[in-house]
């Protein structure tokens, strides 16, 4: 099979441009859906060959499945994609996607994800399942890819019923263990033609105002009632004590191994584990992504962990890119189709 005969699509948010010019950069033809009045960033750094606008992501199946057919295209998934369609919507894609598609619905789905991270042996912070259960600070975040919108901190189940008044008919939630330490997030590819793992990266998320709250001093704070917001507005990437790596590698191949125990293929390509170190140095998996994170843009150009395995600028976006070239020039695309 040639590339030249396949497009690498995705929707135009999240990671886009980092998967377009990963894809170029690999030779690829490239396409990418808009919502309408949001297609500047994709104009301005021309990383698409043909952008075409929908009204919402949430008509997939009726505006953009019937032209990534059309054109042949392969479709990456990222969180936006999750959030449009829906874990358990997405067995029903019919375009060529790229990944795992019954992967998600055991990261989609809290209970099932802790499963899955149990059986892989991670640490994971205790989860309440009852608010008159709480017993010290927990953390409360509400289902799906949202970015870390409407997360909040509650230290008691008084404080919890008060600030929950806040999100009306949001009652699909989990309470969880707040645990002090610095949050890492580890950017992972495991590539399913060679069975090996790689670590792409590290990074920490910029939160409002979680992170600019402590710019007040802690009377200022009390005086004013603020409550912590959670809602993601950036990334910083992290470059971790190289004594740690053994641990992050140990991690990520034992939830891949227990992930061939849930799917046929088991998780591949990109995806992030999301936690919190200690003080005795100790990581805390509260989540799993199992796919390309936004946590990966500040290295379109490659991280210092790429660097070390590549000659040349190695996004994760174009490590995709590559991989399903090289699926294609080996006539085994199928393998890396979900």
């Amino acid at each position: 099979m040639d590339i030249s005969t396949f497009t690498i699509a995705t929707l135009g948010s999240h990671s886009a441009l980092q998967i377009l010019k990963g894809a170029k950069d690999e030779g690829f033809k490239t396409l990418v859906f808009c919502e309408k009045g949001r297609s500047k960033p994709y104009l301005s750094y021309r990383v698409a060959d043909e952008i075409i606008e929908v009204e919402s992501f949430t008509n997939y199946f009726t505006e953009i499945e019937p032209e990534l057919i059309k054109r042949n295209a392969i479709l990456i998934p990222h969180g936006s994609i999750i959030n449009a369609i829906g874990a358990a919507t997405a067995p029903k894609i019919q375009a060529n996607y790229y990944g795992s598609k019954g992967i998600l619905e055991w990261e989609s789905n809290r209970s099932k994800e802790r499963v899955w991270l149990k059986d892989a042996g991670l640490q994971l912070p205790k989860i309440f399942s009852s608010p008159e259960e709480i017993n010290c600070p927990v953390i409360i975040k509400f289902h799906g890819a949202k970015g870390g919108r409407g997360y909040f901190i509650a230290n008691s189940p008084s404080e919890f019923y008060e600030r929950i008044k806040e999100y009306p008919g949001e009652d699909d939630f989990v309470i969880q263990e707040y645990i002090v330490g610095v949050p890492i997030y580890a950017h992972y590819f495991h590539s399913i033609q060679n069975d090996e793992l790689e670590i792409m990266g590290f990074d920490k998320r910029y939160e409002s105002n979680a992170d600019s709250i402590g710019r007040i001093a802690a009377k200022d704070q009390l005086e004013a009632n603020i409550h912590t917001s959670y809602t993601i507005t950036g990334n910083i990437p992290v470059v971790v004590r190289e004594s740690l790596l053994p641990m992050f590698f140990e991690l990520g191949e034992n939830v891949v191994k227990a992930s061939r125990k849930l799917t046929d293929k088991g998780l591949f390509g990109p995806f992030c584990l999301e936690g919190i170190i200690d003080t005795n140095l100790n990581l805390y998996v509260f989540e799993i992504s199992a796919r390309i994170v936004a946590g990966t843009n500040p290295y379109i150009q490659g991280s210092p962990y790429t660097a070390l395995r590549y000659d040349e600028p190695m996004s994760t976006g174009r490590r995709i890119a590559r991989e399903i070239k090289e699926a294609i020039l080996a006539d085994k695309l199928e393998t890396i189709l979900g």
